[in-house]
């Protein structure tokens, strides 16, 4: 493809969930969000070709987000806008599909982006109260609008909430992240480092200035509030397990990413269009690719250790030619199954089909701003999050290449390329 020009981009602080964006809907942090990246590349009134928008659970009442909140925004009403969704990934994959409009000549510039608001997750009914519902709108009498509550129990009016779990397994995530630790030997120990590093690189990061113009504060806000600037190994030691109370269990909340409100947003343009509007450059995008695995066949967070050696060997790479790899954390045993199986010579053999292991990575080099885990995940924020630190990342350093990995939900994920 033709490389895509990042010119930048700005996230909310991320905050837990039922804290500080607890009255905020997904729509209001986005469009707060998106007006914020407006305002930040002085795009007032302006059409753009395309803005892409994305979250993982959508509210009914908003039946295309990006379009509500581009109409929110100061940019152009004539603005065209679309929605997007594959879970944690979903607003990396926003991006890819400007990139691919831009790369193809259909568009010069474009936004891409994602919001999540787990505070205020749309609850639903039981479908059998719907359905008399529609039955009541529908009768044209009386007595057939009485009838439809024959035989109505109060209990089908409870509320239900999204399920937690994933729909082919009847498992959570973090269950399944439990049987991956245990199948690769996770340590507890290992997992609590890898979060320690997360929440330390968070806060040295912060402490340099490098998020001032990537973080717009909000509702008092101004960084976000899961950041642990005095954790350690041994307050992180001391955590109960989350998802296995049996004793052999490793996962707790202190090295998993929390549940998270927040939104995020990238500009995007052609080389060209940048230059003649004189739109500083921060990096390229000039690959990507994206996996799926039978969450029952293998570790339902594993997608990414398939895609990650198909890209690399369509741009002729390998694992170590990166100065920064970007590896969403999910869980810190995610991160660490997925290093580990591209250490393993019988692993990328027998399952990607390669001659020898792929490598591995120094950890110096990851996550060196703060990962999901210290920073947050907003399931449809987290992917531009990324892309935009790892611009940023590229610029400062004044050249190289930067690898983003983001497993999701369904046995999914998305890689993608950086490059300055």
């Amino acid at each position: 493809m033709k490389p895509v020009a990042i010119l930048g981009g700005v996230r909310l602080p991320f905050c837990r969930v039922g804290t500080d964006y607890s009255e905020f809907s997904n729509l209001d942090l986005l469009s707060e969000c998106l007006n914020g990246l407006v305002k930040r590349f002085e795009l007032r009134n302006q059409k753009v070709g395309e803005v892409v928008l994305g979250t993982t659970f959508y509210h009914p009442s908003v039946w295309n987000m990006a379009r509500e909140a581009v109409l929110r925004s100061e940019l152009s009403p004539l603005t065209p806008a679309m929605g997007t969704q594959r879970a944690c990934a979903t607003s990396l994959d926003a991006a890819i599909t400007v990139a691919l409009k831009i790369s193809a000549g259909v568009i010069d510039c474009g936004i891409a982006g994602g919001s999540e608001s787990i505070s205020n997750v749309s609850l639903h009914f039981n479908p059998k109260v719907s359905r008399r519902f529609v039955q009541f709108s529908k009768s044209k009498t009386i007595k057939d609008k009485v009838s439809t509550f024959k035989g109505f129990n109060w209990r089908e009016l409870r509320p239900e909430s999204p399920p937690a779990y994933e729909p082919t397994t009847g498992r959570t995530m973090g269950e399944h992240c439990e049987q991956m630790a245990k199948q690769w030997s996770i340590s507890r120990r290992a997992q609590d480092e890898l979060a320690l590093a997360s929440h330390r690189n968070g806060a040295a990061a912060y402490a340099r200035g490098f998020y001032q113009d990537l973080v717009i504060p909000f509702n008092g806000v101004d960084r976000d509030n899961n950041l642990r600037t005095e954790t350690s190994l041994e307050r992180l030691g001391k955590l109960k397990t989350a998802f296995d109370n049996s004793g052999a269990g490793t996962l707790t909340a202190g090295n998993s990413s929390p549940l998270t409100d927040g939104a995020s947003a990238v500009f995007l343009a052609s080389e060209e269009w940048a230059k003649r509007n004189r739109f500083p450059i921060r990096a390229y995008l000039t690959d990507f690719e994206s996996a799926a695995i039978n969450p029952k066949d293998e570790g339902l967070l594993m997608a990414p250790a398939y895609a990650v050696p198909r890209m690399l060997a369509r741009k002729g790479l390998s694992l170590k030619d990166f100065d920064f790899y970007e590896l969403h954390e999910a869980f810190a045993a995610q991160v660490l199954c997925t290093l580990k199986a591209w250490e393993s010579d019988d692993y990328c053999k027998k399952r990607l089909g390669l001659e020898q292991a792929l490598g591995s990575i120094p950890f110096q080099k990851l996550n060196v701003a703060g990962g999901s885990v210290a920073l947050g995940h907003p399931f449809g924020a987290t992917g531009t999050r990324i892309f935009s630190t790892l611009a940023k990342l590229l610029d400062e350093k004044g050249g190289g290449k930067g690898l983003i990995s983001i497993c999701a939900g369904g046995g999914m994920g998305t890689v993608a390329i950086l490059e300055r």
